[in-house]
């Protein structure tokens, strides 16, 4: 009888061991989509709201390249007499009237025009690479979302495994325990680590269910659509560092980070406006010409007009230091921006080593722990060895499996911080 009984609690945790690691039940998740990597970064640079809001930044910015480059308006005034006694007549428009036509038009010397034109060229090419950086944090966030997701993932597919498996043995110890076979405090204790695994996964599953809220922000869908993201687990695990040095990789990303090019157009942008407020110091010439028809000397009056400021006073001195001034900011703020890029990029190098180490430590000694369970859980079976003991050794196993999924989500959060850190995707999980 006590073999029949070892043989069939055997058979039940086998079995529930074997048993489909969905995340969720197919009842409980109504709209679900599988999803890779490729295709999420797709949607997401179509729909993202605010990758669409900085590009309109973008096109406000070279829209004022253009309006930069326009010229002034002409000016055209013309005076009537209300009244002409000699004629007695009011708005008087004949040849005896008093009639001025005036037309001016301002020229900008000293190369103002143009200077303006750079100052907003390179304006726009700072909203451009503002651009760039704003694509690079978010895109960061859906890879990182995105691997995260995958990984809690199937660690609820190892709690949905070992519940189910639990609740089998749970059901045959009760019936074992309702017929006086076992002691009652086997139950509880079983009953117990059963209610402790479904508290753990309920949490995990908290967790999933903001990151999938996040993910669907990112990707702008408003279905409410449950994500199953998919990966190439072999492309994971050929990724490497090998190959490549944090001096290399700290180049690139001088070269390929959007934000340090950003301020490095900031430092262009204000050295040009300094060209214009010097453009600006130059009075602008106003040329016009006048037609007075009864009101000068001679009947039919024709003038041309010059006109320009002169800079006694006003010569932009203050305009003129602002700027300077601010070209020493700029050259202070991108200073600090490559430093900062150098330091992001060594301390993403040390991570991603030391992550890379322990995981390759850690995969070497998974098969030999998952083969010790299978012998821990036949001897249970069997009775040779006690509750606390298998239960402990359950518990480790259990430990094993989700900070091993752990260490995986932060080796692959370790690589993609050093390809944020270097503005370019150089460790492709795709």
């Amino acid at each position: 009888m006590r073999r029949l009984f070892s043989l069939f609690l055997l058979l039940l945790t086998m079995g529930g061991v074997a048993h489909a690691t969905a995340p969720f039940p197919a009842a409980a998740v109504p709209d679900t989509a599988q999803l890779t990597l490729a295709e999420a970064e797709q949607r997401f640079a179509q729909n993202n709201l605010l990758l669409l809001a900085q590009r309109y930044n973008v096109s406000a910015a070279q829209a004022q390249i253009l309006q930069a480059r326009l010229w002034d308006n002409p000016t055209l005034s013309l005076e009537q007499n209300t009244y002409n006694p000699n004629t007695r007549r009011a708005f008087d428009v004949t040849q005896r009237g008093e009639s001025i036509v005036q037309v001016q038009q301002l020229f900008a010397i000293a190369g103002r025009r143009k200077a303006a034109a750079n100052v907003a060229q390179q304006g726009a090419l700072v909203e451009q690479y503002n651009l760039e950086d704003l694509l690079r944090n978010l895109n960061y966030q859906v890879r990182t979302t995105f691997f995260d997701l995958y990984y809690k993932q199937q660690t609820v597919g190892t709690y949905n495994t070992e519940i189910n498996s639990f609740q089998r043995t749970l059901t045959a110890y009760q019936n074992q325990y309702d017929k006086g076979n076992i002691a009652l405090k086997e139950v509880i204790r079983l009953r117990a680590f059963l209610f402790d695994l479904q508290t753990e996964r309920q949490a995990l599953l908290s967790e999933i269910a903001t990151q999938e809220s996040d993910l669907r922000i990112l990707l702008r869908e408003s279905s409410g659509t449950y994500f199953r993201p998919t990966v190439n687990n072999d492309r994971l695990q050929a990724l490497s560092l090998t190959g490549f040095s944090e001096e290399q990789l700290a180049d690139t990303a001088q070269v390929a980070r959007a934000d340090l090019r950003a301020r490095q157009a900031d430092v262009e942008q204000q050295n040009q406006n300094l060209r214009l407020q010097r453009a600006l110091a130059a009075p602008d010439l106003a040329v016009g010409y006048v037609y007075d028809r009864a009101g000068s000397y001679i009947q039919n009056y024709n003038a041309v007009t010059l006109g320009v400021a002169v800079p006694i006073f006003n010569r932009n001195q203050g305009n003129i230091r602002t700027a300077q001034a601010q070209i020493e900011q700029s050259r202070a703020q991108r200073d600090q921006q490559l430093l900062t890029v150098r330091n992001d990029v060594q301390e993403a190098w040390r991570q991603a080593q030391q992550t890379d180490a322990l995981y390759q430590t850690a995969t070497r000694n998974i098969s030999d722990f998952t083969r010790l369970i299978q012998g821990i859980e036949q001897s249970y079976a069997k009775r040779n060895i006690t509750i606390v003991e298998f239960l402990d050794f359950y518990e480790s196993y259990k430990n094993n499996i989700v900070q091993l999924n752990q260490l995986r989500a932060a080796r692959l959060r370790a690589f993609e911080s050093l390809n944020f850190s270097v503005g370019r995707t150089v460790f492709n999980a795709e």
